[in-house]
C-alpha cells in the first residue's frame, strides 16, 4: 500500500523530513507493540521527542499515523524459494508463512483490523487489510488446481480459504475460542487443507448472479485489542 505524503513533506530539506517522519512512524509502532494501545499523534511525538506541531505537519490525525505505521511487507509471494509442485503442500507453506508474519506483528495487525471496522467505505478501501495481497498469495499456491474449476468457483475457493486465516481468524480463535496461538495456527492450516480437499470432490458454490451483499442490521464493532472479545 502506498502512503501519501503531506504537502509539508514534499517541500525542501527532504532528507531531514524523511528522518522525522520515520521517527514518528517508529515511535507509533513501538507504542503499539509495547502495550497494544492505539497511540495518538501526540503520543508518537512525545515518544520521538518531536514537537506536537511538527508531528501534525506529517500526520494530520491518528488514522493517518496508524496507516503509515502498519507493518508492510515487500513480499510478492508467501511461497518458499523452491516451492513444491503439490498444491496442498504449496497452500500449507503459504498459510504457515502468512501466519508467522501476522503473529510477528500481531499488535499492529489488531490495530489495523480495528481501524478497518471503524472506517467508512472510502477509508476502508485504502487500508492495508483491503489490498487483497493474501488472496493473491493463496491463488498463487493453488495454480495447480486453477484449471480444474471455473474461474468463479476457483475464486470462491480462494476466498473461502482466506476467510479461515489471517488476523481476523486469529482474533476469534484466540480471544473467543480460547486457543493458544500455536493451536490457532494449526487449526487454520487444517481448515485450509480441508477446504482444498473438499473442492476436489464438491466445487465451491458459485456466487449469486446479483452479487448483492447481505448487511447486518445493527452490528456492534468488535473490540480487537489484546485480550478483548471481538464478538461471535
Amino acid at each position: 500500500m502506498k502512503v501519501m505524503s503531506t504537502p509539508y513533506e514534499t517541500g525542501g530539506r527532504s532528507a531531514q523530513k524523511a528522518r522525522t517522519r520515520d521517527a514518528l512512524v517508529a515511535a507509533a509502532r513501538d507504542l503499539v507493540a509495547a502495550g497494544g494501545v492505539t497511540p495518538t499523534v501526540e503520543d508518537a511525538a512525545a515518544a520521538a521527542s518531536i514537537s506536537r506541531s511538527t508531528a501534525y505537519r506529517y500526520f494530520p490525525n491518528k488514522r493517518a499515523l496508524l496507516v503509515a505505521a502498519h507493518p508492510e511487507t515487500a513480499a510478492t509471494s508467501m511461497l518458499p524459494p523452491d516451492p513444491p509442485p503439490d498444491p496442498a503442500a504449496r497452500l500449507d507453506a503459504v498459510v504457515r508463512n502468512f501466519s508467522a508474519m501476522i503473529l510477528d506483528t500481531e499488535a499492529q495487525q489488531r490495530t489495523m483490523l480495528r481501524l478497518s471496522l471503524e472506517a467508512d467505505a472510502a477509508e476502508r478501501d485504502a487500508l492495508p487489510l483491503r489490498q487483497g495481497r493474501a488472496i493473491g498469495w493463496i491463488a498463487e499456491a493453488l495454480d495447480g488446481v486453477r484449471g480444474d474449476l471455473p474461474d468463479q468457483q476457483f475464486r470462491q475457493l480462494v476466498l473461502s480459504i482466506r476467510a479461515t486465516i489471517g488476523i481476523e481468524a486469529i482474533v476469534w480463535l484466540v480471544d473467543v475460542a480460547g486457543l493458544s496461538r500455536n493451536d490457532a495456527v494449526a487449526l487454520m492450516r487444517w481448515s485450509a487443507q480441508a477446504l482444498l480437499q473438499r473442492a476436489t470432490t464438491v466445487p465451491p458454490p458459485a456466487p449469486s448472479r446479483s452479487g448483492r451483499q447481505i448487511r447486518p442490521s445493527r452490528a456492534r464493532t468488535p473490540r480487537t485489542g489484546g485480550g478483548q472479545d471481538p464478538g461471535g
